[in-house]
């Protein structure tokens, strides 16, 4: 069985199409838990609605830095984060590449409301960083005891070396299979086993054989395969691993 540790499948969020199909499809293929994050705000209650209609699927909340400037608080509460398919804070972080430079420091505040919550909620969070390597691994020092996953990892080992001390895990999606992903390759071959995840970050980023169709969850079987071959371990072996860990990640999935 495998695990997507990081699928939007919200209406809200992105259309991956019919959601029972989606789902259903993920199931048949051996992904037997999903794992939806929420990006956008408003798409909050419908990623917790998704989470209670389907005993495999749990939720992430959080707010993406292209909203920087909004009060978490306002969307976030002590009640959804306590939620029993709640496992994390997500996705957060910094992306200095899509937003403005003039945008940086409300992304900041965003951000670190939101390990604020994490910490008192005892939470782990899902990471997102984009050409903000730097100001990640600063700001994330500043809370020590928050624990989580660098989601759709594509940043430098430099920044994996200084994640690994802090007990993160890494997270590959489907950029990973890539013909001119080499260097990120390269980067999760340094990466212990026991540190690994796997996700498809659906509807994007879909793996090859797939690219340039709508990503969906069943496709990160094909990232796990890349993963195995880079490891050199077999598929069913890397599926273990890959499933203990995010249970490590995730402590709410029983499996």
């Amino acid at each position: 069985m495998l695990i997507d540790t990081h699928c939007h499948l919200t209406d809200d969020y992105a259309s991956v199409g019919d959601s029972d199909a989606v789902i259903a499809r993920g199931v048949a293929a051996g992904v037997g838990v999903m794992i939806c994050p929420t990006a956008d705000p408003k798409d909050i209650p419908a990623a917790i609605k998704l989470s209670e209609k389907y005993e495999n699927i749990f939720t992430t909340i959080g707010i993406h830095p292209e909203y920087a400037g909004i009060n978490a608080a306002d969307f976030i509460t002590d009640e959804i984060l306590s939620h029993p398919k709640v496992l994390g804070v997500g996705e957060i972080g910094l992306d200095y590449h899509e937003m403005g430079a003039d945008t940086r420091d409300a992304q900041i505040k965003l951000f670190e409301s939101q390990l604020e919550m994490a910490r008192r909620a005892t939470l782990p969070v899902a990471i997102h960083t984009r050409d903000a390597e730097d100001d990640t691994a600063e700001i994330l020092a500043n809370w020590p005891d928050v624990r989580g996953v660098m989601h759709c990892f594509t940043s430098s080992f430099d920044l994996a070396k200084k994640m690994l001390a802090r007990g993160f895990f890494f997270s590959a999606s489907g950029i990973l299979t890539f013909k001119n992903a080499a260097e990120i390759r390269e980067t999760f071959a340094k990466i212990p086993l026991d540190r690994l995840v796997v996700e498809t970050d659906s509807p994007y980023c879909a793996p090859v054989p797939h690219r340039g169709k709508i990503c969906e969850p069943a496709y990160v079987v094909e990232t796990a395969r890349c993963l195995a071959e880079i490891k050199n371990v077999s598929f069913e072996k890397m599926s273990d691993i890959l499933t203990e860990n995010t249970t490590k990640l995730y402590p709410k999935i029983k499996i």
